[in-house]
């Protein structure tokens, strides 16, 4: 996690947090509401790809919408 300190959400704080900032808004998974929680999106997503959980175009939006938040390319 390259060292960003990442505090776990609750579930109460998880609801709270918009659609829009989940890597996957339709099913809000891979919530992003900061850039600790970027970087973990980006690894649970390829490691899911791995396993066979999701599909690498699902990962490729999850890696897209974290960099943009990381301020990446």
């Amino acid at each position: 996690m390259h060292g960003v300190d990442m505090a776990k959400l609750s579930t109460a704080a998880r609801k709270h947090i918009p659609a829009s900032e989940f890597g996957l808004p339709g099913s809000r998974k891979y919530p992003m509401p900061d850039a600790g929680h970027a970087e973990n999106a980006k690894s649970r997503a390829t490691q899911q790809v791995h396993k066979g959980k999701l599909s690498e175009a699902s990962a490729a939006r999850i890696r897209a919408k974290a960099n943009r938040i990381l301020g990446e390319k």
